[in-house]
């Protein structure tokens, strides 16, 4: 059976990952249980390709224990009993098992005991939410890992070693892969390496050789991962060029050029960046001006991601439409980076202590919770305390806009507020 390029470019040891250092790197959690053999059951959840098979894999590889791979949704209790056998035999076994959401009440019941035993490590592999998927009885026996998105430049990194190994990748070819086709092959996956590699092969092995090279072109690689580039440009800075210009025509409120830019992006087949983007709109250019705006696009993005392209252009096209006409407003955004900057001066200071937890044996004699006025007993409930530490007690970070209804509403309510602390008789 011949095995796709990503299958056998996994790596063999920690050091072979590409990216998720926040995981693997030196001194960090996972690269911690290896070396100091002190391996637990794990479920790691993030997109697809982004290297929870690889994790797991390059686990195995250094810690030498046996490594097997299930399938929580097609597999059965029976395949589970073999692991379990040989774990036996053997001592430990490493089970890599994909969907791990997908785990039934049978399976579950089988697997817990060697889980709690240690005599199978499982490694659960998912791209749903674990908190909201996983059973709470598998959860509480594992640690859970978020594996995010690969940036570029990892997955360049992952594309020039698969192009000059010669044991396991393409080093027998006499590749020569042009800039921006390297460029495109790193951002039209989004951070899925799994299909970076497998266009990479495809290319290679489909592309005659001509003048002894196998010359790819952008055109090969946008054929090969059926995604156009948005343009042809040296650099491959209209990538950035045209996000930039999307979210600077919706502030802009001009509704026309907005749609085109996200035409520009549907068309380069880039539905993950459109509804980030939309998204960070919704709630940084919108924000408390109309709420709502925000909420209908995170709808409009669900709606989307559920359809994918091309239908998903639909519920897109409405929300650039909802939100290029909406006021706008960047209070919020600008006020919570406001209060960040104070606290990345310093300026933090202590809990007030009437303010602090006093749900404990022994809080009061502490001071803590003393004083502190329920502001619900007290009329429009609210009561004129102090909330802020005393070193910063006078900061102001929300400044209100009038460009929406609602922030208006909320405008008057904080200055209503401001009065009442200069005049609480009144």
């Amino acid at each position: 059976m011949q095995q796709p390029l990503a299958y056998k470019m996994r790596p063999r040891n920690l050091d072979e990952v590409v990216g998720q250092q926040h995981l693997v790197g030196p001194g960090k959690i996972i690269r911690r249980m290896v070396e100091a053999k002190m391996l637990s059951s794990m479920i790691l959840y993030g997109p697809p390709g982004t290297g929870k098979t690889s994790i797991a894999s390059a686990i195995a590889g250094s810690t030498n224990y046996a490594f097997r791979m299930l399938n929580a949704a097609t597999d059965t209790k029976k395949d589970l009993q073999v692991v379990a056998e040989e774990a036996k035999m053997s001592g430990t076994v490493i089970l890599l098992l994909d969907e791990v959401h997908r785990l039934d009440k049978t399976k579950q019941d089988f697997l817990l005991p060697h889980l709690e035993s240690g005599r199978i490590i499982m490694i659960g592999a998912t791209t749903e939410n674990p908190y909201i998927t996983i059973n709470p009885a598998i959860r509480s026996r594992t640690q859970i890992f978020e594996v995010k998105p690969l940036t570029e430049e990892d997955i360049q990194v992952a594309v020039k070693n698969a192009l000059t190994d010669k044991d396991r990748g393409l080093g027998n070819y006499p590749v020569k892969l042009d800039e921006n086709a390297l460029l495109h092959l790193s951002r039209a996956t989004n951070g899925d390496l799994r299909s970076s590699l497998n266009a990479l092969e495809l290319a290679t092995k489909s592309t005659p050789e001509e003048n002894g090279k196998i010359h790819l072109t952008l055109s090969i690689i946008e054929e090969c991962l059926q995604k156009k580039a948005l343009t042809h440009d040296k650099d491959g800075d209209a990538h950035y060029d045209v996000i930039s210009a999307l979210q600077k025509s919706v502030r802009g409120s001009d509704v026309n050029a907005a749609l085109h830019y996200l035409a520009r992006l549907i068309e380069a087949g880039d539905l993950p960046i459109i509804c980030r983007r939309l998204m960070v709109m919704g709630y940084e250019d919108i924000g408390l001006a109309n709420p709502q705006a925000a909420a209908r696009t995170v709808q409009a993005v669900q709606a989307a991601e559920k359809l994918g392209l091309p239908e998903a252009r639909i519920p897109l096209a409405d929300a650039v439409v909802d939100l290029c006409l909406s006021p706008k407003s960047n209070s919020a955004y600008v006020a919570v980076d406001a209060a960040l900057a104070d606290i990345q001066a310093g300026n933090v200071g202590e809990v007030p202590d009437h303010l602090r937890d006093s749900h404990y044996k022994g809080a009061a004699a502490l001071n803590r919770g003393i004083g502190y006025q329920y502001p619900h007993n007290f009329e429009n409930a609210w009561v004129d305390q102090q909330y802020l530490p005393d070193k910063i007690k006078n900061a102001e970070y929300y400044q209100p806009k009038a460009t929406g209804k609602y922030e208006q509403a909320l405008g008057q309510q904080y200055y209503r507020i401001k009065e009442w602390k200069k005049n609480p008789e009144n």
